[in-house]
This record gives C-alpha cells, structure tokens and sequence, in this order.
C-alpha cells in the first residue's frame, strides 16, 4: 500500500500549494498526490501540477486527470453546477 495525500488547491499563492505538495513527499513520505480543485482555482491546479513537474518532482508523472461537475447548494436554496479536477501524481 502507498500513502496517498491530497492537497485542495483555493485562492492562497500557487507556491503555497506546490510548497504543500512537496512537504507531503518530503516529510510524510507519500508517493501519490492529488490535487483538488474547482472553479476558478482549477487554472491555479494545472499551474502547481506543473511547477512540481518541472521544478520540484522531475522525476513525477501525472498518474490521472479527472474532470468533473459538483452541484453546490446556493444561498437561497438553489443548487449551482461548479466544474471540477483532480490530477493525481505519483512520483
């Protein structure tokens, strides 16, 4: 069994995110991440996806990428479809 992390990607700095990333291999010694987000932060998902691709992690590999549609409840009781995307990389 590999450990397996994921970090949620949201509004804070890219290398914010791709700093999480790292720390989750370095310190915790995962072999897999994923990377979450929806949104508008999935732009910010793909940018640290790359960072760690090409700067951090030369030797990872996008295992999977999956896109989907969640349904948030609204604040007046209506439901919104909100895009969403999960790139796993194993290292």
């Amino acid at each position: 069994m590999t450990p397996e992390s994921t970090v949620y990607i949201g509004k804070k700095g890219t290398m914010a995110y791709v700093l999480a990333a790292v720390t989750q291999i370095n310190q915790h010694g995962a072999t897999e991440i994923t990377l979450k987000a929806r949104g508008k932060a999935i732009s910010r998902a793909v940018d640290v996806a790359e960072i760690l691709r090409n700067k951090f992690l030369t030797d990872a590999k996008i295992k999977d990428i999956r896109i989907s549609t969640e349904e948030i409840s609204g604040d007046e009781g209506n439901t919104i479809k909100v895009s969403a995307i999960e790139i796993k990389i194993t290292k």
